[in-house]
This record gives structure tokens, C-alpha cells and sequence, in this order.
């Protein structure tokens, strides 16, 4: 699965089921500021379940630095490659 749209599909779906919002839209652009529900403790929930849906390890320093769904998006397709 290194398709960015299956990317986009699989974690579209992960973030319903963090922040509970079945209707949520998502884009390359979704960042914390745009989701009222999305603080630090939901930040690590989502995380943590990203790595579970796709099978891959983030490192801390990864993480930390990502200013939208694009970005993490861009890192799970590079985890996927290697």
C-alpha cells in the first residue's frame, strides 16, 4: 500500500475513529488548528493508532516536526517504502 490515495482512505478512517467524527473530512492541508477535539493526548491517540493501521514505527523527532495530515501522509509512504 504505497498508493497515496489508499494512504488517504486508511487514514481517513483511523481519524473517525479517534475523534469520533464519522463525518469528518480530512486533506493534506487537516492540521490540529482545524480539528476543536485534537490536543496533545489526541495527538499521541491518533499517532499511536496510525502505527497500528499501517504497520509502521514513528520516531519521536518524526513526529514532533509535522504540520499536517500531508506530512505525516508523506512519512507513512516513505515508512512503507523502506
Amino acid at each position: 500500500m504505497n498508493n497515496m490515495t489508499e494512504i488517504f482512505r486508511l487514514l481517513s478512517e483511523v481519524f473517525r475513529n479517534v475523534f469520533d467524527e464519522s463525518e469528518v473530512v480530512i486533506s493534506r492541508e487537516t492540521s490540529a488548528k482545524d480539528v476543536p477535539q485534537w490536543d496533545s493526548l489526541m495527538h499521541v491517540a491518533l499517532i499511536i493508532n496510525v502505527e497500528k493501521a499501517f504497520g509502521v514505527r514513528f520516531l519521536s523527532s518524526e513526529v514532533a516536526g509535522l504540520q499536517n495530515l500531508g506530512e505525516l501522509a508523506d512519512l507513512i509512504e516513505a515508512k512503507l517504502k523502506s
